[in-house]
């Protein structure tokens, strides 16, 4: 039988693992050049944990995890009367009781709760970690897939988002991608469902708006009125969608649209603050964007979405203002704000438009050809040289003929061979040939260091 993978997952080659941590660590020193601290949680987190935190398109992409135990014979029985029930989508102890986790921000929440006593507020912490969605996989969405976040817990100023805008900007340079940072507030959309009918109208309106990409506006509309909204209501919402032009006439329409509300009032001034307070290095990337709604059930302010521009993929960023998600564990007016990366969607971007610095591919730099036992290793001894000036180096597994151990370096992209034949090892000089020009010389072995690098 022909191994595989399971769906929307991959296996990662050297020269892709490579790159990704290249992304990784442009993330993670951004992150820390802003304070924050990394945290790790387990892969697996109790179900109760997770359901009821995503909205109800959320909480149908949670991996449940069966039970262990179940080949018990005293719980066979059970597992099969019960087993339908999971399938229907419902959650049974006897089966199950954890699940993967579906993102990094209540795992994150869950920690504050457990450790609040002992925490320095305001709490910030960066976290990279993979995470899994049982999504239909496409191009740039898989079921296992890393994220990296930065939360900060504890404060309330919009100081906050205005250094996490920041962060969005700073990474993206450092990696050469031109993004549109795209901000709204959740307190505009309770302000839009307070004109249409009510805030009970407030998640009917946000999972539709939230698929205005993906289904275009007259299946929003459809979508709309499915939910129980009248014509009129709808009518008000499709003005909204078609707010147009710079960020301040936005603004100045949203205005006339929600403005005589007290919820529309705040919504406007957050985003407000938050474009005052930017350098026009970052505001240039910034723009409102009242259709992004990020259909989770836990933001409660100012919510970001990032796009590449000159690709066509989904959001490589994301994330929101979520006041009190410790209350949900029992910790209650804990504000926090947090932003994440999709590195699996950056790197596609990435790749699509040839961002990587050369130096990033590079694995191997130096091989040792191998002629023969004293040779061997009179060559090994100038390899660990070079390893310790932090020179990547490996010498040929096996003495064999020149042309095989050209072609290992060649098949690897390596710059540089050392050769180290009988009368190099009796002269202690060495080849060294360069691998891409052709040109070799002959040197004096200790002295292959100041050669090379």
């Amino acid at each position: 039988m022909k191994p595989t993978l399971p769906q929307g997952t991959r296996d990662f080659s050297a020269e892709v693992v490579v790159k990704r941590n290249y992304i990784f660590n442009v993330i993670r020193n951004v992150f820390e050049l802003y304070g924050f601290q990394p945290l790790e949680t387990p892969a697996m987190e109790n179900l109760d944990t997770l359901m009821g935190k995503y909205g109800e398109e959320g909480d149908k992409l949670i991996f449940k995890i069966l039970n262990n135990g179940l080949d018990n014979p005293a719980k066979q029985l059970q597992a099969k009367e019960e087993f339908e029930k999971v399938l229907e989508g419902k959650s049974i102890k006897g089966i199950t009781e954890r699940a993967l986790r579906y993102d990094l921000t209540i795992p994150f929440a869950r920690y504050v709760a457990m450790n609040f006593g002992q925490l320095t507020m305001p709490f910030k912490r960066y976290q990279i970690q993979p995470v899994w969605r049982a999504d239909r996989p496409q191009k740039g969405r898989y079921r296992e897939f890393f994220q990296c976040d930065a939360d900060v817990v504890g404060s309330n100023s919009l100081l906050n988002e205005a250094e996490l805008t920041s962060i969005y900007s700073e990474v993206f340079k450092r990696l050469g991608i031109n993004v549109e940072i795209r901000i709204n507030s959740r307190k505009i959309l309770a302000a839009l469902a307070e004109v249409c009918g009510g805030a009970d109208n407030m998640m009917n309106i946000t999972i539709a708006i939230d698929k205005l990409d993906k289904i275009g506006i007259d299946k929003v509309k459809e979508e709309l009125l499915q939910r129980s909204l009248t014509e009129d209501q709808v009518a008000v919402i499709e003005t909204y969608l078609n707010i147009l032009g710079s960020n301040e006439e936005k603004l100045t329409e949203l205005d006339k649209l929600i403005g005589n509300t007290e919820t529309g009032k705040r919504g406007i001034k957050e985003i407000e603050f938050i474009l005052g307070f930017l350098p026009p290095s970052v505001i240039g990337q910034v723009s409102t964007d009242f259709t992004l709604a990020r259909g989770l059930n836990y933001y409660t302010g100012i919510i970001f979405e990032i796009k590449a521009k000159g690709v066509q993929i989904g959001s490589i960023g994301g994330g929101g203002r979520y006041d009190d998600l410790t209350g949900l564990f029992g910790v209650a007016n804990v504000p926090g704000v947090g932003i994440s990366f999709g590195v699996d969607r950056i790197y596609d971007v990435m790749e699509e438009l040839r961002l990587f610095p050369q130096e990033v591919q590079t694995g191997t730099q130096v091989l040792f050809f191998n002629l023969g036992e004293a040779e061997s290793k009179a060559a090994f001894n100038l390899m660990q040289q070079l390893r310790s000036r932090g020179v990547s180096c490996e010498i040929y597994y096996e003495n064999a003929k020149f042309d095989k151990q050209f072609k290992y370096a060649e098949k690897k992209a390596i710059g540089y061979a050392v050769i180290v034949g009988s009368k190099e090892l009796q002269e202690s000089t060495c080849v060294i040939k360069n691998l891409k020009s052709g040109q070799q010389s002959t040197i004096v072995a200790a002295d292959i260091t100041s050669y090379l690098f």
